[in-house]
């Protein structure tokens, strides 16, 4: 039922932005890309042998062909009674323990902003020491509360604060993928605040709004402007795909929708340096999911003007940072791989920002071994047609 009524409300939302009602004697086509639709669940991948190297949760224990069907991704856990607010602190960035950091600095108060995977923000004047963590985010009446974000982003047009985050419902398959994975509800999202430190509430206030199209699984969704457009730049999931691919689509001016539905820039097989799960041994979920992982894009250009993204995948050494580089200059393409990875020792999700004298520095996330994810940051040149890896600072 709960399912049910998320797809009316949707399908109603839709006529309502469109300005039309239903009349008694019409019918009414609704385009399937603006409603979540809940699909039947069935048989997903092998699972994971006992002690392999896994991604994202425990392995499961053998079991039968009807354990196979309902096995996917762990659920968020479902909203409870409101914790205390974590206690805000200063440490050192070596003390934190986080997924996917991004560093936006705010050049009116000269302050560095953090945000990461589970949206925590934390502040810092120095990269070194930094403060908090701080709830900014209020998602309470949509489709997204109580559920984890996930490569969180903070960005600045026109004067607004827009903060990007990916959100999933698992309590919702969009696609069942025969014998591979019960496809859950992944979007990237787009809040917006007056101010860099929040609080942020959703750009489109509809409880049931998808910035893109809800039968693609899109997450790590990051923003980039060319020639006054604003592209999404986002991954549509392997899991999905097998081939998990780039992809942007252009939003309109106020950033509340597409324009256009997405062009696909790369698949993640193009990259020599990225290498097929089951190849290298790594389970995924608890099973033995075969196919090429796409992850974490950031745009950027060279001081050269050579326009290049960071993006991450897996290698020989699990988690990988790599680089594509536009052949065109623009984000079209076409896109080229470099062939070995940028960072191949279990590192990524990386990004690029500026120090207020100017400094080009790289934030990224890395593990030893099976050890918790931490964030980094590095010095890298891009006075050349090309990123060079500096020496790591924090």
């Amino acid at each position: 039922m709960r399912n049910r009524i998320l797809l009316a409300a949707a399908a109603c939302s839709l006529l309502a932005a469109c300005g039309e009602a239903p009349q008694n004697n019409q019918t009414t086509t609704v385009d399937p890309n603006y409603v979540i639709t809940d699909v039947p669940r069935g048989e997903q991948a092998p699972p994971a042998n006992p002690g392999q190297r896994n991604f994202g949760g425990m392995i499961p224990q053998g079991g039968s062909n009807a354990n196979r069907q309902t096995r996917q991704r762990p659920a968020a856990p479902a909203p409870q009674v409101q914790r205390p607010a974590a206690q805000v602190r200063t440490v050192p960035l070596k003390e934190l323990s986080m997924s996917d950091p991004f560093i936006y600095p705010d050049p009116d108060t000269k302050t560095y902003w953090l945000t990461s995977t589970g949206g925590a923000l934390y502040k810092s004047t120095d990269l070194e020491m930094w403060t908090g963590p701080y709830n900014v985010i209020d998602i309470s009446h949509t489709w997204m509360q109580g559920q984890f974000v996930a490569a969180a982003e903070i960005h600045k047009f026109n004067g607004k604060f827009y903060y990007a985050g990916t959100w999933n419902n698992h309590g919702i398959c969009i696609e069942q993928v025969p014998r591979r994975y019960n496809v859950p509800l992944n979007q990237t999202q787009l809040l917006v605040s007056d101010k860099v430190d929040g609080p942020y509430l959703p750009l489109v206030k509809d409880s049931t709004f998808c910035l893109g199209p809800t039968t693609w699984d899109i997450i790590d969704g990051t923003l980039y402007e060319e020639n006054d457009t604003v592209y999404m730049v986002f991954v549509h999931e392997w899991t999905q795909l097998i081939d998990g691919t780039m992809a942007y689509m252009p939003l309109s001016k106020d950033l509340t929708h597409r324009t256009a539905e997405p062009t696909t820039i790369f698949r993640a097989s193009e990259a020599p340096w990225s290498k097929e799960m089951n190849s290298i041994g790594e389970a995924t979920f608890g099973m033995k999911m075969p196919g090429w992982v796409t992850d974490g894009p950031q745009m950027f250009r060279t001081q050269t003007g050579r326009l290049g993204m960071l993006w991450s995948s897996w290698g020989e050494n699990r988690y990988a940072q790599g680089i594509a580089w536009s052949e065109s200059g623009s984000i079209k393409g076409p896109w080229i791989q470099e062939e070995k990875a940028f960072r191949g020792d279990n590192s990524g999700h990386g990004m690029l920002f500026h120090t207020f004298d100017g400094q080009l520095l790289y934030s990224v996330h890395h593990s030893e071994g099976n050890g918790p994810r931490k964030p980094e940051i590095w010095t890298v040149d891009d006075s050349g047609d090309n990123l060079i890896l500096g020496k790591r600072i924090h």
